[in-house]
């Protein structure tokens, strides 16, 4: 029956052996090493996703540090600013407590200048008025010793000394 359909029986058995000695030869030469390289193939395809990912979360994780440095360093400025406008607060005050002494040291000065100047003019006139009572009593000893012309005489003194510490002052 396989002769009326053209099939030669030992010849299909030679093709059959043939395609099952084909297909395990071809399986360990090249299905083998194929699958192999494939699966090696797909490690490293792995690994370098494992490493991409690692890095990812390395940037993610240095990301963030940076963020924080940013972080720290903006309030380590603005700690800055305040305290530097704390210091230039206190400098301002202490100048101005230092020209508040300096003021209070110039006037105490001219205070005592004024004191020690008016001390002298009043001693000044002192003098004056003692050397006017001097003159007047010697004049008054030479002249007589007539009270009307005593009087007359102080009077006349003591008007010609003011007169002339008038002239004096101005």
């Amino acid at each position: 029956m396989l002769d009326k359909l053209g099939i030669d029986l030992p010849q299909l058995l030679a093709f059959v052996v043939n395609f099952f000695l084909l297909l395990g030869l071809l399986t360990l030469v090249l299905y083998k090493p194929m699958t192999r390289m494939l699966d090696q193939r797909a490690a490293k395809i792995k690994e370098s996703l494992d490493q991409a990912e690692q890095m990812k979360q390395e940037m993610a994780r240095a990301e963030e540090t940076v963020k924080a440095q940013i972080e720290a360093g903006r309030r380590e400025g603005q700690a800055m600013v305040a305290q530097a406008s704390q210091t230039s607060d206190r400098i301002k005050e202490d100048a101005r407590a230092e020209a508040r002494k300096e003021a209070e040291v110039l006037i105490a000065k001219a205070r005592a200048e004024i004191a020690m100047e008016r001390d002298e003019s009043l001693n000044e006139l002192r003098r004056e008025f003692a050397d006017l009572a001097v003159l007047a009593a010697e004049k008054v000893i030479e002249q007589s010793l007539d009270r009307k012309a005593h009087q007359q005489l102080i009077e006349k003194v003591l008007q010609d000394g003011l007169a002339s510490r008038k002239g004096d002052l101005n």
